[in-house]
């Protein structure tokens, strides 16, 4: 197959480890992107001096370590947060005995544990790619989210053991003013920590970070709730804290279903469709590139990666073939966000270019992909 592929098509495979084609770059901005008028071709040259698109191997690596710095930062930061939450919040569930709290208490330490699986995740993801793990170890962040999956449906069944106990079992709640201060803490802490963990698992791509911050914004509307089963209490209604205990507990549940569904859409290689789309006009803008076959992303840690298929001329040069492989690497890399790496695969259409056209049928010459 690989030397089928290597007398009817010229592929590309552009991993930022292995850029040793600093000429044939520049000479894709000459050549690959159409040429041009002299004018276009000097604001091209001015635009990359006054703002360099770099792809050598250390730019990506920095990258993606910098990255993977800003999510373990956020984690040992979100962990100080709700560690003092928990703690202020567990020392007057013994003074009251509230349930409500205790749910809220429970799941808030649950929620500061799930650092602990991201922290190793991001570890493990600076590794660099061996023989064995090939693209890296930047999955361990897919796992991660499972185990935080797991950690959240595990603090939903304990809350609601709980709640229902106390409702077969009422007990007297003491201290309603420590609780009501308690729950206010508890809101504060997890909506700031959400806030944290939310913004940067968007910003470096971590599905599972965005994932623990869900969680933690749900804790704090959970502590909110524990001021009412308090309010209750105290009009002396003892079935609205374990009412509000459930209540959490549903509020959990809500959590869970969010969460599960991004991290199984991860461990299912799902992007979002508008990413495909701006590659597909990426790769329409590159002159030379007649249409375009299946493009392929998928998601390596908090980083993207890229297979696309263009049709060429197949009179084309293997070197100009190559050139255009350049080019749309280089506009797939520009065009789509924490895409770091992207294979091209050049062919063409049997009738040459009278027949070619968006639409048109590759021929595979004994490709199985």
């Amino acid at each position: 197959m690989e030397a089928n592929q290597r007398k009817h098509t010229a592929g590309h495979h552009h991993d930022h480890a292995h850029h040793a084609h600093a000429h044939a770059h520049e000479h894709q901005h000459q050549r690959g992107r159409g040429g041009g008028s002299r004018a276009a071709r000097t604001r091209h040259r001015l635009g990359h001096l006054l703002r360099p698109h770099r792809h050598e191997a250390a730019d990506k690596v920095d990258a993606a370590m910098a990255a993977s710095r800003d999510g373990l930062r956020t984690l040992w930061i979100s962990l100080a947060i709700l560690g003092a939450t928990t703690a202020v919040q567990a020392l007057v569930v013994v003074l009251s005995g509230s349930v409500a709290l205790l749910g809220d208490t429970v799941h808030n330490a649950a929620d500061a544990l799930t650092s602990v699986p991201l922290g190793i995740a991001f570890l493990l993801g600076r590794r660099a790619a061996n023989r064995r793990y090939t693209y890296g170890y930047g999955r361990a962040e897919d796992l991660a989210g499972i185990v935080i999956v797991v950690t959240i449906a595990a603090s939903a069944g304990l809350a609601a053991y709980v709640a229902v106990d106390r409702l077969l079992d009422p007990r007297d709640i003491t201290h309603l003013w420590a609780v009501s201060a308690a729950a206010l803490v508890g809101f504060a802490g997890n909506e700031w920590v959400a806030r944290y963990r939310i913004r940067t698992g968007r910003r470096i791509g971590s599905a599972a970070l965005v994932a623990d911050g869900l969680h933690a914004r749900t804790d704090g509307f959970g502590s909110l709730a524990v001021l009412l089963g308090a309010g209750g209490a105290a009009l002396g209604l003892p079935a609205a804290d374990p009412v509000v205990g459930l209540l959490i507990t549903l509020a959990i549940l809500f959590v869970l279903a969010e969460a599960a569904r991004e991290v199984c859409r991860r461990l299912m290689d799902a992007v979002d469709p508008a990413l495909v789309d701006a590659a597909e006009h990426a790769l329409s803008q590159v002159e030379g590139i007649l249409g375009t076959g299946r493009i392929r992303l998928r998601w390596i840690g908090h980083t993207l990666r890229a297979e696309a298929d263009i049709i060429v001329d197949p009179r084309l040069t293997v070197a100009r073939a190559h050139e255009l492989a350049l080019a749309a690497e280089h506009a797939l890399i520009h065009a789509v966000p924490r895409l770091t790496a992207a294979t091209v695969h050049t062919d063409h259409t049997h009738d040459g270019p009278a027949g070619t056209g968006p639409h048109a049928a590759l021929a595979h010459h004994g490709r199985t992909d």
